[in-house]
């Protein structure tokens, strides 16, 4: 019995469950992370380029290349270990080492990515981090170095994955152009448990910098949606006074209703993309099981207070640009049904008017026909009465009483004549 065949889709599609493998790595360590996106249509983008680009870091350290076709790639750049994604929008670099500086969060350490590598790479930076990783000290220590190293105002600190380690970020972007996260990792933490907490701090804060991305789409409509709701209120007025005519308010309406819907169509793309990040940025946090570190606010906190607000900026002004265009839509409706009565009346009162104009025709017709029977029987009765002038004097008749004789026959005559056709032409 010849063996069941497999999908041909089959293998690839379970591998791809292992495809992005978390990095295992112990502390102390230092973690670099870099996405790169490009400032249009990054969906549609060429993804050679990222390949390309990618290569070219690998080359200066003699590593190997990425298979054709692949989305994701581990190698060692030196001392270094160097983890590649491809996203739908961006790239993602992640290199790992052991040992930290003896200067926190020393900008050195970006230098793994060349200044003239980055300064020719096919997009821009989203986002790039350093992340400290370091043995758990007392919780004094751990207080001091968070002074030292972070804002106050916007702290989050919190111990995730039932105390395998505390974590800490300010979410600001320090001087040399990075953000900082602190992670303190308790003794009996394995690195594949370090490698998932790293690996979801990247993801987290990725996730929300793209995000942010459809609220500075919301904040730069905001003006242009509040013209346009002002605009069609103005139109609704005037199209319920009747202060302009129904043709010009549904032109000037069906513009609006337009620009409306060109307005969600471009933004349809990023509003949903946003949505689908913070859902994963959510996510992300709830799998870090947070529990509140010595009074400090958790990330789910300074989210709730700082992120969340943004993200319903974008959601209001997605369901306010879709109302706008509900609006626009049911008013265009209705004043176009306005039109067609207007029209429909118009047109019955042409009809009217041709009624009144072919009854007017008619009449004048009928008297035209009188008259040219009245003409007709003249001449006629002229031509006859030459015609019979002989018979006249064979008779001994007058030529008047020869006319009078042939007058009402002739005029008979010719009124048939009329008459057939008429039938003839109606």
């Amino acid at each position: 019995m010849p063996p069941i065949q497999d999908h041909p889709l089959r293998y690839q599609l379970a591998n791809e469950l292992h495809a992005r493998p978390f990095p295992t790595m112990q502390g102390p360590c230092t973690v670099v992370y870099l996405t790169i996106k490009q400032a249009q249509e990054a969906v549609h983008r060429d993804r050679a380029e990222d390949v390309r680009h990618l290569i070219d870091l690998l080359d200066r350290h003699g590593a190997t290349h990425p298979k054709p076709g692949a989305t994701h790639h581990s190698a060692q750049i030196g001392r270094h270990m160097l983890k590649w994604e491809q996203h739908t929008e961006f790239v993602s670099y992640t290199v790992y080492f052991d040992g930290v500086s003896t200067r926190a969060f020393d900008p050195v350490d970006f230098d793994v990515f060349p200044s003239d590598w980055l300064a020719v790479a096919p997009g821009q930076r989203v986002t790039s981090l350093l992340i400290r990783v370091e043995p758990r000290p007392e919780t004094n220590v751990v207080k001091r170095n968070l002074v030292d190293w972070f804002v106050a105002e916007s702290l989050a600190v919190s111990e995730v994955l039932d105390e395998s380690a505390v974590i800490a970020g300010d979410f600001r972007i320090d001087s040399a152009g990075h953000m900082r996260f602190a992670v303190f990792v308790s003794p009996d933490t394995g690195a594949r448990r370090v490698g998932r907490i790293v690996q979801r701090l990247c993801e987290i804060e990725t996730y929300r910098a793209m995000s942010m991305l459809g609220f500075s789409r919301a904040r730069g409509l905001a003006p242009s949606i509040g013209g346009l709701d002002t605009h069609l209120s103005e139109m609704m007025v005037q199209m319920t006074g009747g202060q302009m005519p129904a043709d010009q308010t549904l032109a000037q309406l069906l513009t609006t209703s337009a620009e409306l819907e060109s307005m969600a169509a471009r933004s349809a793309f990023r509003y949903g993309a946003t949505g689908a990040y913070e859902a994963l940025v959510n996510q992300r946090i709830s799998l870090l099981r947070e529990r509140r570190f010595e009074g400090y606010q958790s990330l789910a906190d300074f989210m709730l207070r700082r992120y969340e607000p943004a993200m319903r900026t974008v959601k209001s002004t997605e369901a306010r640009l879709g109302t706008l265009a509900d609006r626009a839509r049911r008013a265009g409706e209705l004043l176009r049904t306005r039109v067609d009565v207007e029209r429909s009346a118009q047109n019955q009162a042409l009809l009217e008017s041709m009624d009144r104009r072919a009854d007017l025709a008619l009449r004048l017709q009928t008297t035209v026909e009188g008259l040219s029977v009245v003409a007709i029987s003249y001449y006629s009765v002229s031509l006859v009465s030459y015609a019979a002038y002989p018979l006249a004097k064979m008779f001994d008749l007058s030529k008047g009483s020869l006319a009078a004789m042939i007058t009402l026959p002739v005029v008979a005559l010719v009124w048939l004549a009329v008459r057939r056709i008429r039938k003839k032409m109606h």
